[in-house]
């Protein structure tokens, strides 16, 4: 085992060195050290390019189809003007006040099915024209908009990366889409209670270009602060395509734990709740509710692309599917790369023995996976790559850690909350969008996902120890 573990930290260091040193794009360095590892493990050139292409090959195609579709619906959304509406009900519940958690809630909801990063873009305007409406700091209104698109980012599925660590691992996903939204809403009220005061100390302003000629609002009437806007869709219909697919997945899976076989209602989410069919049943919503605010979309469509293009067929039909690609493809892409990486580490003869030497350490073994994924996201600022990479440590010592699929899942997603910064892509984002500078992205992004990192584990060993999951 000693070889395998020089092999393996060789490789990470190899990794960290070429993407945090040398600028190397992900994908060319994951398969670059995947190769390097496969090689000095001693599969040769055959067998490691064999390896490598089946991970790469089986991850993208179970992957694949459902992150095409989920930014599908996430185009939909921004020319639909949905996030309005989305944000306008969370005004409205919590009459004006704590306004950052109605962009939270909103992020929370959309990173769902939508990428994290993707999610940050599309809420960045309306925290900046809140926060300039109610003179609100922009510490607030980045640290928990931010935070739940990262948090529903590492730990809900269909999100590429753990839906990726949860097939790998072989857990339930309808189990795990329930009980990661349990843990994420624990992790965000817990957070949110122990750091609310502390990320509100400091004043920093909105984007200028997101908050020009907005005005601060003349009372305490939360009715001022919405998105006023003709032609924004109810919330009901906004959240359909994204919850709804949600439903069908999760709902499959308690349906085969309760129904038994035949029942005409276990039968009927079996099929809407394979993850395929689901994202591409709240695609297919997306695009009839696009024909039905024709008008909206065109207007959206023109302000987001700046193309003058009335044809709503061409919009929805080809045009969004195209922006979708574009923004799928990335994280396809670097998913799929992680499971080639996770292949060649999985493909060690000798791994099922790193079991048997971490039992003969007295640590506590939810530590285990959970500080391999930290380790991991601080050094490679990937949420896929860290998750997949842990996925692929610790399955193999999964009987010596003592626990089931679901709860190794849950507990690496919880890990990969700690450690975003300067490597990370979401960290660019948050601070760029959000008016933030380094240090204050290191303040209000990165100590806040740690501190979210170590609730969520704390809500998941409760919940093994109370034997929930």
């Amino acid at each position: 085992m000693a070889h395998f573990g020089v092999v393996l930290i060789a490789a990470i260091i190899i990794l960290i060195l070429l993407i945090v040193k040398f600028k190397v794009h992900p994908v060319l360095a994951i398969f670059t050290v995947g190769v390097l590892a496969g090689i000095a493990y001693g599969y040769g050139f055959v067998k490691t390019a064999q390896v490598f292409t089946g991970g790469f090959g089986s991850t993208l195609g179970s992957i694949g189809a459902t992150i095409i579709f989920g930014s599908i619906i996430a185009v939909s959304i921004q020319d639909s003007g949905a996030v309005k509406s989305i944000v306008n009900f969370f005004i409205r519940l919590f009459k004006g006040k704590v306004l950052e958690l109605a962009t939270g809630f909103t992020a929370f909801v959309m990173s769902i099915p939508i990428f994290g990063d993707v999610t940050q873009v599309l809420m960045a305007p309306i925290a900046a024209i809140i926060a300039k409406r109610k003179k609100t700091s922009m510490s607030t209104m980045a640290t928990w908009t931010t935070f739940a698109a990262s948090l529903t980012h590492s730990l809900i599925p269909p999100t590429p990366g753990i839906l990726a660590v949860t097939i790998l691992l072989g857990a339930d996903v309808g189990l795990m889409i329930f009980w990661s939204i349990v843990v994420s809403i624990i992790a965000y009220l817990g957070t949110y209670a122990v750091m609310r005061k502390w990320v509100a100390k400091e004043w920093i302003e909105p984007r200028a270009d997101y908050s020009a000629g907005i005005e601060p609002a003349k009372s305490d009437d939360y009715k001022e602060l919405l998105m006023i806007e003709p032609g924004l869709p109810s919330v009901g219909v906004s959240v359909l395509p994204i919850l709804l697919p949600v439903i069908f997945i999760a709902g499959a899976s308690f349906a085969a734990l309760w129904l038994p076989d035949g029942n005409p209602i276990r039968v009927f989410l079996a099929a809407v709740g394979e993850r395929n069919i689901a994202m591409f049943i709240g695609a297919l919503i997306a695009i009839v509710m696009a024909f039905s605010m024709k008008d909206n979309v065109i207007k959206h469509y023109k302000i987001n692309t700046g193309e003058d293009n009335k044809n709503i067929s061409d919009i929805v039909l080809n045009k969004w599917t195209n922006r979708a690609l574009t923004i799928a493809l990335l994280p396809l892409l670097i998913t799929a790369m992680g499971g080639g990486f996770s292949a060649i580490i999985r493909a060690y003869p000798d791994i099922a023995l790193l079991g048997d030497l971490v039992a003969q350490y007295q640590f506590p073994t939810i530590l285990v996976p959970w500080v391999i994924a930290a380790v991991m996201m601080i050094a490679v600022g990937s949420r896929t790559t860290a998750g997949m990479t842990a996925a692929a440590i610790v399955l193999p010592m999964s009987g010596a850690l003592g626990f089931n699929p679901l709860q190794l899942a849950l507990i690496i997603g919880s890990g990969t909350l700690v450690g975003t910064h300067v490597s990370d892509s979401g960290f660019w984002v948050g601070t760029q969008l959000y008016n933030l500078n380094v240090k204050q992205g290191l303040k209000y992004l990165t100590l806040i996902q740690a501190v979210a990192g170590v609730i969520s584990l704390i809500a998941i060993f409760v919940f093994i120890k109370l034997g929930i999951i």
